[in-house]
């Protein structure tokens, strides 16, 4: 796949002061080439700490992921928002794909780009995670020793959704083996028409009877607020079959041996906080290396509100936690 960068601002915030931003690709370890967008302050002399920002979980880097990069360049970080393979403006064929290795790798691949540029210490690498690749981002801390800090916000354990379902109500084999028995029907429809359907993105029109958390999914991929047009979740969504290797694949299995930081922030009021207070827990439970883990619950804020609300946000709070552990 060729890939074809935008030259033009279509981010869903504006650059910050004192920011430059370019626009880069660098390839992961299967070949695949990820589009990412570069932040770095002006006028850094020195070599600079740096981070790698991939999220939302449907996401591309013009949303949350370059909101939090553009936020922390401007606080004297060099960082990266990077498309995950199959989606946005990065390669990877077919389209709209995920894979707990894959995207695991793309972090680490974030991290090999971050590793050779001229101003960055390749000794303060650290990487941001929001929502699903909030998960992502603990499980490439468990395996990629040259990350010296994580924050997972607002997180999802995706492998956990998939295979339980939410608040883990579909927890049984024969609700395993009902899903999976869809998504192979499914696997068979899309051989014979030598094509991947689409699950659909958020759902629109907006149904009166929603539960809160897709509201609160609307509110943000389908008005002006946070829609892209490259965004899955915004549009068509994720193909049908794309996530269905998660139900095998646990992530975070290795959690609880992370000797680098780990500070895991999400809303009191998110429907997905399970997954960090348990992501939390798991990762301190027998673990030699707890004094560099932090649980951030932010009182009354929900799942969206960590994507782009710059003041419910703890910006202060990841700048000091990447000050302390990137050095």
């Amino acid at each position: 796949m060729d890939i074809k960068l935008t030259e033009k601002w279509d981010k869903t915030f504006s650059l910050a002061e004192g920011v430059e931003h370019y626009k880069a690709v660098f390839p992961n370890r299967y070949g695949i080439t990820l589009a990412a967008d570069v932040y770095k302050p002006k006028n850094a002399e020195e070599k600079l700490p740096a981070i790698a920002v991939c999220g939302p979980f449907g996401a591309v880097k013009e949303q949350a992921s370059g909101l939090y990069a553009n936020i922390m360049a401007r606080r004297g970080f060099f960082t990266v928002a990077f498309d995950p393979s199959f989606t946005g403006e990065s390669g990877g064929e077919p389209r709209y794909m995920a894979s707990p290795d894959i995207n695991t790798e793309d972090f680490q691949a974030a991290v090999d780009f971050l590793s050779v540029q001229e101003c960055v210490d390749p000794d303060r690498i650290g990487i941001i995670g929001i929502c699903g690749w909030g998960g992502m981002a603990i499980n490439a801390a468990a395996l990629d020793t040259r990350i010296k800090a994580t924050v997972a916000s607002t997180m999802y354990d995706m492998a956990r959704v998939n295979a339980k379902g939410y608040f883990d109500a579909a927890d049984s084999e024969e609700e395993r083996f009902a899903a999976k028995t869809v998504l192979n029907r499914q696997r068979t429809a899309d051989f014979k028409n030598k094509s991947y359907e689409l699950g659909g993105g958020v759902v629109d029109p907006l149904p009166e009877d929603a539960p809160f958390f897709v509201k609160d999914y609307y509110d943000y991929y389908k008005t002006p607020r946070g829609y892209h047009e490259r965004s899955l979740n915004s549009n068509g969504g994720w193909n049908k079959i794309g996530c269905m290797s998660f139900i095998n694949q646990p992530i975070m299995r290795y959690s609880n041996e992370i000797r680098s930081a780990v500070l895991i922030v999400h809303g009191e009021n998110a429907h997905s906080c399970y997954f960090g207070k348990d992501a939390y827990a798991d990762m301190i439970k027998g673990s030699k290396y707890t004094d560099n883990k932090e649980l951030m619950i932010i009182p009354g804020a929900v799942h969206t509100d960590l994507y782009d609300k710059t003041d419910i946000i703890p910006f202060g709070k990841i700048e000091e936690f990447f000050r302390a552990n990137l050095k």
